[in-house]
């Protein structure tokens, strides 16, 4: 899949309130090929007028949809499932071409997404409520309740994934759903609301476009959402909490957010396998570090420190850095040239302060094709103090950091205002239990790569968020709990 003609891509899109595809009522804005640097498309900034529209629209749609049972409302996600899964290629190179993201991946992705619509729809029928010890006075249970209207607004770095998983809780608990897309990548969304609103009852399911001051804080504020789900960064995490806080609404604010992530490599681990692990964690061959959840601090027991850098060297010299949709390529460019600079300023400060090993430029790449890219790149001797091991860089770089007292890599490990995920290398479960025990995150690994479960829960501690995405702890975090009495319960007397 390396034809971008092929995939009828739109020179215009409209918003997506319900069933219906519209201009919206403000600017538009381009969208580039990361993997190019050319506009290929542009899509409407929705103002606060279409926002009140959508909702309009999932308020209208909300009563039905409530209506019907989990079961009915999960048949619903299972078809938008298969369709996703009849549609792979097209959807996958779609979503290949919007985040730069390689083409193999992306069909990776969306394996997962129709699998998360398929799971919520099995485990909706455990949905319910409890019925409690009767007393003297009668009868006693709660029930889940639905919200009404649901905002969720998702990242750039897994647009087609994050459009399906991230309302399959929502929907199938009987809420309506306002996707606010991405502003770098909202093609992927786009095609995903075309697909589901073939499936989808008219107004169940918008999908918006536009920037976070014009369009997200419209959806944050609107007063008939009491209920928001966002991923992304910590900063816009926590103006979308302020946000919502000063709409003068009482709303439940969900956010999942970055991550400065640990990866502990014990003295016993193979360092083969080390670099097998940390270049899988990083994400470089799925998102390009573009990631949360990416290993971006490698903490190494200074017995091992050669062995695993010169491993690591090896292993990322392997990757193949290219277009998006070329065949070869098993990383891509970042999202957009703005990200790129971003990144290549930290790789500049690393430059300053640790020692590079591999990569610390744009990558050839750019100069070839004119797109967003920037080399794998590995620093060593990083301390806690520098800039590279304490912020969220969210790219292709990756820190080695060394440890002889395993209470000090902790203190390292847990210094950070993150706590997202965390993964340990080693065959001694004792030394494993004991790390993932006393590290402050809420998603560990051990001898793992940064799989997601869709049974476990996924959020972190501290600044990395508040609540979590994926199994009943999500589904049942988009309902609201009411108690039910039944009471002066007559006896029948003969």
């Amino acid at each position: 899949m390396n034809d971008i003609s092929s995939l009828d891509i739109q020179s215009r899109y409209g918003i997506q309130i319900g069933h219906d595809e519209r201009a919206g009522h403000g600017a538009t804005m381009p969208v580039y090929d990361p993997s190019t640097g050319k506009q290929i498309s542009e899509v409407p900034v929705a103002s606060a007028d279409d926002v009140d529209d959508a909702v309009k629209s999932a308020k209208a749609a909300f009563p039905k949809w409530r209506a019907l049972s989990v079961a009915e409302r999960g048949e619903y996600l299972r078809r938008l499932a298969a369709a996703m899964r009849e549609n792979r290629d097209r959807l996958a190179a779609i979503d290949a071409l919007d985040s730069g993201n390689p083409y193999e991946a992306m069909k990776r992705d969306l394996d997962y997404a129709a699998a998360s619509l398929d799971y919520f729809a099995g485990i909706a029928r455990e949905l319910g409520g409890r019925t409690l010890s009767p007393t003297s006075e009668g009868l006693h249970m709660t029930l889940s309740e639905p919200y009404g209207v649901i905002a969720r607004i998702i990242p750039f770095n897994h647009p087609l994934m994050f459009s399906a998983y991230h309302i399959a809780a929502p929907l199938v608990a009987g809420n309506t759903v306002v996707l606010k897309a991405p502003d770098q990548t909202p093609i992927a969304p786009l095609e995903f609301g075309r697909l589901a609103r073939t499936i989808l009852p008219d107004g169940v399911l918008s999908v918006l476009t536009g920037d976070g001051r014009t369009t997200g804080e419209a959806v944050v504020a609107h007063p008939e959402i009491r209920r928001i789900g966002f991923t992304g960064r910590r900063e816009t995490g926590l103006r979308v909490i302020e946000a919502a806080a000063q709409s003068g609404y009482l709303k439940n604010v969900t956010v999942e957010l970055g991550g400065k992530n640990p990866m502990f490599v014990f003295p016993d681990a193979d360092p083969a396998f080390v670099a097998e692990q940390a270049v899988a964690a990083m994400n470089f061959e799925s998102s390009q570090g573009q990631s949360c959840g990416s290993t971006s601090r490698l903490l190494v027991h200074e017995s091992l420190r050669a062995e695993v850098v010169e491993a690591l060297h090896a292993r990322m010299k392997s990757i193949v850095v290219g277009p998006a949709l070329a065949p070869t390529t098993t990383m891509g460019p970042l999202v957009s040239s703005a990200q790129a600079e971003r990144v290549m300023g930290f790789i500049e400060d690393g430059r300053r302060t640790s020692r590079l090993v591999l990569g610390g430029d744009r990558s050839p790449a750019a100069a070839e094709h004119g797109g967003y890219y920037v080399a794998p790149t590995l620093f060593d001797d990083v301390t806690p103090d520098h800039l590279i091991a304490r912020e969220e860089i969210f790219g292709p770089v990756l820190s080695v950091m060394t440890w002889k007292n395993f209470d000090d890599a902790m203190r390292i490990a847990n210094e950070t205002n993150y706590g997202l995920t965390a993964n340990v290398i080693t065959n001694n479960y004792g030394w494993a239990l004991d790390a993932a025990r006393r590290v402050e995150a809420g998603y560990v690994w051990i001898n793992g790569r940064g799989q997601h479960f869709l049974d476990t829960p996924f959020g972190g501690y501290k600044d990395s968020g508040l609540g979590a995405e994926g199994s009943m702890d999500s589904l049942r975090s988009y309902t609201r709990t009411k108690s039910l009495h039944m009471l002066n319960i007559t006896p029948y007397k003969s």
